[in-house]
């Protein structure tokens, strides 16, 4: 049973930092793409950013610049770095995993078959 749970949110002013983990379990996580995604109120979940079993990482339009992927496979842990954060940077943040290893993951949502519960990010005028 896979399992992911993301630690690291709160309450930021504008043009801080923040950074998130994502913990799983009931897996070798270094095999598998590891994404994140946000979802602010009343708007479709959006593509973060993504950290690759080979190494190659990518994110999305909004956060490009400001946004740092990383992994420590021998933690089992993969963090998101946020800087420069705005106030449209609020939502809650969900890191997510494909079902089959050695896969390439994007920005596509239906790529991702585990899901943790979300971390909230409020990030203040």
């Amino acid at each position: 049973q896979v399992q992911l749970v993301e630690s690291g949110g709160g309450l930021v002013q504008a043009g801080g930092s923040l950074r998130l983990s994502c913990a799983a379990s009931g897996r070798t996580f270094s095999n598998y793409a590891v994404a994140w995604f946000r979802q602010a109120p009343g708007k479709e979940r959006e593509f973060v950013a993504v950290s690759n079993y080979s190494g190659s990482k990518r994110f999305g339009d909004s956060v490009k610049g400001r946004f740092t992927i990383s992994r420590d496979n021998a933690k089992n842990t993969i963090y998101l770095e946020m800087n420069s954060l705005k106030t449209e940077d609020t939502a809650v943040y969900y890191c997510a995993t494909t079902s089959w290893p050695y896969q390439i993951g994007g920005a596509n949502i239906g790529q991702y078959d585990y899901w943790g519960q979300g971390t909230q990010v409020t990030v203040s005028s």
